[in-house]
């Protein structure tokens, strides 16, 4: 009778073993793993994952925090059995998952995250933004002053502000990039009601000192990784809004040094229509990897020849070189949209 006992408690014990497993998502079951390796070896794992894988495994982290030891174990043995025994590291610990992410992170992602998975944690709600996706941001953001959308554009990861470009109102776009691009600092009463716009659960202490953003790189660098047709019609109502800001913009979208991405049909296209003096002055200040470009679209005897022409100019002032560098470009974007040449890719440049 007692063996019947026994055998029946063993049966209930490994259907409720069972029951638990079953339970467990493949995120839960690598989270079990993440929080046995260490905070070191967790940490650098974290690092290759993107934000919302991270935040995905946080979230999983703190919740296998009852797991049962029977449930560990059998994690253990069916994914890692080297590690079988290592079973007693406070698993699912807040402080743990906290001192994981920080260190993988960094205090302000990890702050975002934490937010995200534990409730009660702060953020700052402008820095929360690089966690969320394109969409989400744009349907929080639309209907909001040009300045508040410039302002959130020019902290977030410049693909993911180009991405949240393209569910904007057409009509929008040139005033929100041609404030991006003017921005410089913005005041900390500024940030607090911006903050305060973004809804309380994305708000918290603001800085204290003014926060510098945006800016003419910045909007070059947004606009360089947004599709071709958008591109193009941005510029052209931001071209009617403030000519000057854009022919800035647009001399840091396309650099001189991304050349090199250009085919070597669209250099010949190139060097017909500049001017050779102007391309010597140019190349002084380039890259080898540059010049190699146009030297190697020049026949041998024509390669000689301005190489040896280019050296007779002797040094030049880098303005010099930075202004042929820039005419050289808008010659460029011409012929491109003569559809003569292409650019390189735009995700390249800046």
């Amino acid at each position: 009778m007692a063996e019947e006992v026994k055998d029946a408690k063993a049966q209930e014990l490994q259907l409720a073993l069972e029951r638990e497993l079953s339970e467990l998502s493949g995120t839960q079951r690598a989270a079990v793993l993440m929080l046995l390796l260490g905070e070191q070896q967790a940490a650098e794992i974290i690092r290759y994952l993107n934000p919302k894988e991270v935040q995905a495994l946080g979230a999983a982290m703190v919740s296998v925090a009852d797991l049962s030891q029977e449930a560990v174990n059998a994690v253990l043995d069916e994914f890692v059995l080297t590690i079988k025994k290592q079973t007693s590291l406070g698993l699912g610990t807040t402080d743990y998952v906290e001192k994981v992410l920080k260190r993988a992170l960094g205090d302000d992602k990890a702050a975002s995250v934490l937010n995200r998975i534990m409730p009660g944690q702060s953020t700052k709600g402008l820095e929360i933004l690089s966690w969320m996706d394109p969409r989400s941001i744009a349907d929080m953001i639309f209907g909001e002053h040009p300045q508040v959308i410039a302002i959130i554009l020019s902290v977030l990861e410049h693909q993911v502000a180009a991405d949240v470009l393209t569910y904007l109102p057409d009509e929008a776009r040139p005033e929100i990039m041609q404030r991006v691009a003017s921005l410089d600092t913005v005041q900390p009463s500024a940030m607090t009601e911006l903050e305060a716009i973004m809804k309380k659960q994305f708000s918290n202490n603001s800085s204290s000192k003014s926060s510098s953003f945006g800016g003419v790189k910045a909007a070059a660098r947004i606009m360089n990784l947004t599709k071709t047709e958008l591109e193009a019609s941005v510029i052209l109502g931001l071209n009617k809004l403030d000519p000057d800001l854009t022919l800035r913009i647009q001399d840091n979208m396309y650099t001189f040094e991304n050349l090199t991405t250009m085919d070597n049909r669209g250099i010949q296209v190139l060097m017909r229509n500049v001017d050779t003096d102007q391309l010597m002055i140019a190349l002084k200040g380039a890259t080898d990897m540059v010049k190699d470009k146009f030297f190697g679209n020049m026949s041998e005897r024509a390669r000689s020849m301005f190489k040896d022409d280019m050296e007779a100019k002797g040094p030049m002032r880098i303005t010099d070189v930075e202004e042929a560098q820039k005419k050289i470009m808008r010659t460029a974007r011409k012929l491109a949209d003569a559809g003569e040449l292409m650019l390189g890719g735009g995700a390249d440049f800046v």
